[in-house]
């Protein structure tokens, strides 16, 4: 799989049934090449302008299965956001 077909599935948390967005970013071990975690953004602070608050730094370990349209995963969404800098 590519990192352009992961951008555009639909990622859900499986604890509240919620969408969080879609993929933007990865993070990975420059040493292993291992992914380490995906990273979606937050909503837009005003009807999607004007930047974001803060964005979800979803764990590799946190990802419950990948489908061809959606990625599932399983976080406390206050536990996994980052504010925006």
């Amino acid at each position: 799989m590519r990192f352009s077909d992961l951008k555009q599935k639909e990622v859900i948390n499986v604890q509240t049934c919620c969408s969080l967005g879609c993929v933007s970013d990865l993070e990975f071990d420059c040493k292993t090449g291992c992914i380490l975690a995906l990273i979606v953004p937050g909503p837009g602070k005003f009807c999607c302008f004007l930047g974001r608050d803060f964005e979800y730094i979803i764990p590799w370990r946190c990802i419950v299965q990948i489908g061809t349209d959606i990625i599932l995963v399983d976080i406390d969404e206050e536990e996994h956001r980052k504010k925006c800098t």
